[in-house]
């Protein structure tokens, strides 16, 4: 890449969203760059290996993926599909919730999506990211200035690049969102998520199962075959007991946790430990940046909301650009910009604001939130036309999908 080089677009981060991000912007004959210190196109081995950490993408995510041609062929072989969805009110609390279950066949003939193996699904995006001409460089930006209507970037290599637009899509430290004076809103939660999986004795039957404890949710999610993929919000001085659990003893837990409703566990691979926080951006967009993914908002893993918005994000911000240069107007106009953040916004700070209030509900010794919780499970349960639209609204958002997400 000379120095100097100049794009109509520039998206930093290679994580999921910032690659999905490029992909669409790269078919739609946009020149693209993507950079990003961990870009790697190392092709997963199709040998079982232990899967440690999945992402749980609803059908319009799956749409966006099989518009970069990554699905099915590429990735469905590794996944499996989550049928059913059961919460449990696990936390014994004076009004207990009753337990819910949620199955897809109310509203179709597809699953509501699909748990993938978060290493696969990064594989394979940059390799789309490659062979649809997106430029990659693996670098890390330093700083960001606007300049006669460009956005000129600092790498930590030495050079320079500069784009009419850049997309953030790196992380909830992201230069980008701070050298375009957008600042944010962040607290922390007293819990820390421990990620993992496991074999079991008894199928899983495409069943995600929920299960509220009073250190947060502890969710299984489906993987092929006899094995699931877990996410366990515990209080963070549990952390260091639990990962020292031995094998046998962490399976012995696991299946206590469980109540047993997956029969003996097994194979249990190491935890991975994520200490829990909450942000939001003050604005989505500004100064020819547009924030993606956690750059703009991070939420506890809870519902499959996160990753599923990030998405969202990515293929919106890029729609919004390509559709901004095929019709010769600016790309990274402040008109784009506001409308950007206007409309992720009214996407985005509604199910924070959910998830935050569900998970403080379950921690809190707070009355009030645990008979708010068990009142709202309970009119899930009994109104039919109430549980469908939640299942619609979690699966198939109105108002905010994006071209590449229809049906």
């Amino acid at each position: 890449m000379p120095n100097g080089s100049d794009f109509d677009v520039i998206v930093a981060g290679a994580g999921p969203a910032g690659l999905a991000a490029a992909c669409l912007l790269a078919r739609s004959g946009c020149k693209t760059a993507c950079i990003a210190p961990d870009l790697d196109l190392a092709t997963c081995s199709d040998k079982h290996e232990p899967v440690r950490r999945t992402v749980a993408l609803m059908q319009p995510a799956i749409r966006l993926l099989e518009t970069l041609g990554a699905w099915p062929e590429q990735l469905q072989q590794h996944c499996a599909p989550l049928d059913l969805l059961k919460i449990v009110d696990d936390t014994l609390a004076a009004f207990s919730a009753p337990t819910v279950t949620f199955s897809s066949s109310e509203l179709g003939d597809q699953p509501f999506g699909w748990n993938i193996p978060l290493d696969r699904l990064v594989s394979v995006l940059g390799s789309t990211a490659n062979s649809e001409g997106v430029t990659l460089i693996k670098t890390a930006v330093s700083d960001c200035n606007v300049l006669d209507g460009k956005a000129q970037l600092s790498l930590k290599t030495g050079d320079r690049v500069s784009a009419r637009v850049v997309i953030a899509a790196d992380g909830r430290q992201s230069v980008l969102r701070r050298d375009a004076g957008i600042s944010v809103n962040q607290w922390r939660y007293d819990q820390t998520a421990l990620a993992l999986s496991f074999s079991h004795s008894s199928p899983h039957h495409g069943m995600s199962i929920e299960y509220h404890k009073t250190s947060g949710p502890f969710t299984t999610v489906p993987l092929p075959g006899k094995r699931s993929s877990l996410v366990w919000m515990v209080r963070p001085d549990e952390v260091e007991a639990i990962c020292a659990l031995s094998p046998d003893q962490l399976a012995a837990r696991l299946q206590l946790e469980m109540h047993g409703d997956l029969g003996l566990i097994d194979d249990v691979t190491t935890p991975v430990a994520i200490p829990m926080s909450g942000m939001a951006a003050r604005k989505f967009a500004a100064n020819r940046v547009l924030l993606v993914g956690e750059a703009a908002h991070v939420v506890p893993p809870i519902g499959a909301q996160g990753l599923n918005m990030s998405l969202r994000d990515a293929a919106i911000a890029a729609e919004a650009i390509s559709d901004a240069i095929r019709l010769g107007d600016d790309p990274g106009s402040a008109g784009l910009c506001a409308a950007y953040d206007t409309g992720r916004r009214a996407d985005v700070m509604p199910r924070q604001a959910a998830i935050d209030t569900l998970n403080r509900s379950l921690t809190s010794e707070f009355f009030p939130l645990h008979l708010g919780r068990a009142l709202g499970m309970t009119a899930l349960q009994n109104i039919p036309p109430l549980k469908r639209r939640a299942m619609l609204e979690g699966m198939n958002p109105t108002g905010s999908l994006p071209r590449s997400m229809r049906e």
